[in-house]
């Protein structure tokens, strides 16, 4: 009865001593990371924080932005200079602002007075302007020959003038206009029709030359 006490109460000390064991082994094992709350690692991984480059231009070396090159003449185009690549080339219509104002002495007549556009700087080579009124033939100014500079530098505050007599005959014939059309060229492609101060008559139009001296712009008949 004895031996059968002793060997129950063995037993039950083994069987004590591996739950002891296992417990402290589930004490001291690795962590699981669903109870610490960690997340588990997944097989791909994305950063949220953007791969930083360098920015265009950058030399690379770290040292921040690359340098933004002033425009050369070239890089800027015709516009430095209105439109025009270059000093020296001969008026072309647009390149010039008109007006016409009305001159009652001492000879009534229109003076047409041209000026360069801002930027610009060109030369009248032509020495007559070609002034028309309306399309038909019978409106074309016919030139006299008066005054001219031959060529005529046109820039900044430089002006050119030319005078026009809208009617050189006798008697109530012509036509009305409001506006004259003036070129620099006869082929020149881009005429500017320029508003008249009134409404004048027109019949058998003349037009001196240019010139830089109004006096010199006077038209009369020769």
């Amino acid at each position: 009865m004895r031996s059968r006490l002793a060997t129950r109460s063995a037993r039950l000390v083994l069987a004590a001593a591996v739950v002891t064991a296992l417990a402290a082994t589930t004490a001291c094992g690795p962590e699981d990371p669903s109870e610490t709350g960690a997340a588990a690692p997944s097989a791909s991984t994305s950063s949220s924080t953007p791969t930083k480059g360098t920015e265009s231009g950058d030399s690379g070396d770290g040292k921040g932005k690359g340098k933004t090159e002033a425009p050369t003449d070239s890089d800027k185009g015709d516009s430095a200079n209105g439109d025009k690549s270059g000093y020296g080339q001969s008026c072309g219509t647009n390149d010039l602002d008109f007006t016409v104002t009305w001159e009652a002495q001492p000879i009534s007549h229109y003076l047409v007075t041209a000026k360069a556009k801002s930027g610009i700087t060109c030369y009248l080579d032509v020495n007559t302007p070609s002034v028309s009124f309306g399309s038909g033939a019978d409106g074309v100014a016919s030139p006299v020959g008066q005054g001219g500079e031959d060529p005529i530098k046109l820039s900044g505050a430089s002006v050119a003038y030319a005078g026009i007599n809208v009617k050189t005959t006798e008697g109530e014939g012509g036509k009305q206009f409001e506006n004259v059309i003036i070129a620099t060229s006869e082929d020149d492609p881009n005429p500017a029709e320029v508003e008249l101060p009134d409404a004048p008559t027109v019949d058998k139009p003349i037009v001196t030359n240019w010139s830089t001296k109004r006096d010199e712009v006077i038209p009369r008949i020769v």
